[in-house]
């Protein structure tokens, strides 16, 4: 198996892909809205905010794949 299709293989669906994306959504508008107050939460919301989006967005997450996790449809 190439990094290649490690990093385009789509493990992400139903109800974990809407999770994600909720979680990232909310923790974007907690951020907006400067409802994060001290600098160490800021950095670690915005983690959460980017990961549950982009995993969302790609449907692949790489820990899925080495744990050997499918929640999308085949």
């Amino acid at each position: 198996m190439t990094f290649k299709d490690i990093l385009l293989e789509e493990n992400v669906g139903g109800f974990d892909l809407v999770f994600r994306a909720l979680i990232g959504s909310v923790a974007t508008i907690a951020l907006a809205m400067d409802l994060v107050e001290t600098s160490p939460w800021n950095w670690l919301v915005a983690l959460v905010a980017l990961a549950g989006l982009f995993t969302a967005m790609t449907r692949h997450c790489t820990p899925y794949h080495y744990l050997g996790i499918n929640t999308a449809k085949k």
